[in-house]
């Protein structure tokens, strides 16, 4: 499939047949979600934030709303959509929840399980100054065309680790963000 081809009801329907393989267990016990916010158009954006300057982990960082499950939340979903409303003003109830991508281990010691939902193109967004320094959209066809990610193989702790990069206008995209945004794209089926 190219994206060029990528409406929203292709997107949706290739997501909901093509079911994620999970190819490896998360290391990490801690548990954290973020939300994929797909804004319903006929052609589909990805809400994205820039993580504010002043944050101890991953300050100016391009990431999703999310953030550590807390006691109050009755699940992962409960988790990313809580966070999503603290960070950006995304009310819970105008999320349509269409699944969740398997966990990704963070550099911070989190298990992360990215929820995928989509929400209405007329939702006013109010980033939270302590957090979010600017919320942006990437067209959803440009988010998922694989050729935009370049590897960096790293080391880390002793270990071999491929991180993803990629900028679109002037935002640099890399690290969990850009890896989750690549697994969505070969999860509804795009070809490396």
């Amino acid at each position: 499939m190219d994206t060029h081809d990528l409406s929203l009801d292709n997107f949706l329907s290739r997501f909901q047949l093509l079911r994620p393989q999970v190819n490896r267990e998360a290391l990490n016990s801690r548990q954290a979600a973020v939300l994929i916010p797909v804004v319903r158009r006929e052609q589909p954006g990805l809400l994205l934030t820039k993580r504010s300057s002043h944050l101890r982990k991953h300050a100016g960082q391009v990431a999703f709303p999310g953030g550590a499950v807390d006691a109050t939340d009755a699940s992962l979903i409960a988790a990313a959509l809580r966070e999503a409303q603290e960070e950006v003003a995304i009310p819970p109830e105008s999320v349509d929840v269409i699944g969740v991508l398997p966990p990704v281990d963070s550099v911070t010691g989190f298990q992360v399980t990215p929820v995928v939902g989509i929400i209405p193109p007329n939702l006013r967004y109010h980033a939270n100054v302590d957090e979010v320094s600017a919320v942006f959209e990437m067209p959803l066809a440009e988010a998922l065309r694989l050729g935009r990610y370049h590897p960096l193989d790293i080391q880390r702790r002793g270990h071999d680790h491929r991180i993803w990069l990629s900028w679109y206008q002037h935002y640099f995209v890399w690290g969990m963000t850009a890896g989750i945004i690549r697994e969505l794209a070969l999860q509804i089926g795009l070809k490396p």
